[in-house]
């Protein structure tokens, strides 16, 4: 299973320069997982830079994959990562997903470089 981050998202949406480390988690649908979490931050970013149609478009093509909902095992668990790794409260929901699943996270985002189970690439 994977997940990728928002970061990811972002980046593929807007065909960045690492867009082609993210298509192959993004293409694989039936693999992949979708926190409730990233469609908040994605849909609220595309929504501020280029309206709510393409908010709309952005976040039909995400669930594709399988959305996980934030409950309150997860929001615990999360948690404990947050206290635990420092990370911010969006990216220790990420991560506490990518955990629950047994998924490898997709990431540019430098706060998960070297954790465990996780596929980080530059964005500088």
């Amino acid at each position: 299973m994977n997940i990728v981050d928002s970061s990811g998202w972002l980046e593929y949406f807007a065909d960045g320069k690492n867009a082609s480390f993210f298509e192959p988690p993004i293409l694989r649908t039936a693999e992949l997982l979708v926190p409730s979490i990233s469609l908040y931050e994605v849909f609220k970013r595309v929504y501020q830079q280029r309206g709510e149609s393409e908010a709309l478009v952005a976040v039909a093509l995400m669930q594709q994959g399988s959305v996980v909902d934030l409950d309150a095992t997860l929001a615990l668990s999360a948690a404990r990562i947050a206290a635990e790794v420092k990370l911010p409260t969006a990216d220790s929901i990420i991560l506490a997903s990518a955990r629950a699943s047994g998924a490898i996270l997709w990431t540019q985002d430098s706060d998960f470089e070297g954790l465990d189970d996780v596929r980080y690439v530059s964005s500088a």
